[in-house]
C-alpha cells in the first residue's frame, strides 16, 4: 500500500474511495468512483499526474457537445449563415453574387467544404462584423480570410482597387493620400500608365 493515502481526494471527476491491491506489475491502485457513478480500479500514478480524469465520460460528453455544435447548433447563426452565403457566391451559378465570385475564380477552400472546419479555423463571428479576404484576387481559405467590419471590407473592395508599389500595398485613397493628391487624379493617372509612372508624374 502506498505511503501517501489517497483516500477521499479528488482528482478530475474521480473521487478515490480507498486503496486497491496491486497490479501485476506492482503499480499502487486506487478504488475509485466516477462522479457519473461508475467505479473503478485505477492507477495512482494515473491520477496524481492527470493522465486520467474520468471513466471517459467526460470525453463521451465532449464530444456529444462537439457533435450537436456543429451539426445542429448554428444553423441560422451568424456565423453559418455567412458560411451559407460564402458558398452560394462560389458555387452557385444563379447566385445574384456569383458573376463577381465563382464566376471569376474566387472558390472556397476543399477544407472550407464542412462548416466544422470553418469554424474550427474561424471561431464565432463577432457581433457586427463579416468575413472579408485579404487578397481579393484569391479565394476564401483559413490563410487569407479574417472578420472585419463592413467599413473595412468596403475599403478593401475591386472599387476600391488595392495597388502594390515599392514593396507596399494599399488601396487607391491611401496612395492618393500619401502622394497629397485627389484621389480622381491618381485614377486618371493609373487608367492610362503603370503606377511606376503614375506615382511620379
Amino acid at each position: 500500500m502506498s505511503k501517501i493515502n489517497l483516500t477521499g481526494q479528488k482528482f478530475g471527476s474521480w473521487t478515490v474511495l480507498s486503496g486497491a491491491e496491486r497490479d501485476k506489475y506492482n503499480h499502487i491502485m486506487w478504488f475509485c468512483q466516477c462522479d457519473c457513478g461508475t467505479q473503478r480500479v485505477v492507477n495512482g500514478n494515473s491520477l496524481r499526474r492527470g493522465d486520467t480524469k474520468s471513466c471517459g465520460c467526460l470525453h463521451r460528453e465532449l464530444m456529444r457537445t462537439i457533435k450537436w455544435h456543429y451539426k445542429h447548433g448554428m444553423t441560422g447563426t451568424p456565423t453559418h449563415t455567412i458560411w451559407i452565403n460564402m458558398r452560394q457566391r462560389c458555387n452557385n451559378q444563379k447566385n445574384t453574387s456569383y458573376k463577381n465570385y465563382g464566376g471569376r475564380g474566387i472558390k472556397v477552400c476543399e477544407r472550407w467544404n464542412k462548416f466544422k472546419n470553418f469554424y474550427a479555423d474561424m471561431g464565432e463571428c463577432p457581433k457586427g462584423l463579416t468575413i472579408e479576404r485579404r487578397d481579393n484576387s484569391k479565394g476564401y481559405s483559413p490563410q487569407n480570410c479574417c472578420f472585419a467590419t463592413q467599413t473595412e471590407q468596403q475599403s478593401n473592395t475591386r472599387r476600391t482597387r488595392i495597388i502594390k508599389y515599392g514593396g507596399k500595398v494599399q488601396c487607391l485613397s491611401a496612395w492618393a493620400e500619401e502622394l497629397s493628391i485627389g484621389v480622381g487624379t491618381l485614377w486618371y493617372r493609373l487608367k492610362h500608365y503603370p503606377p511606376q509612372i503614375a506615382f511620379n508624374m
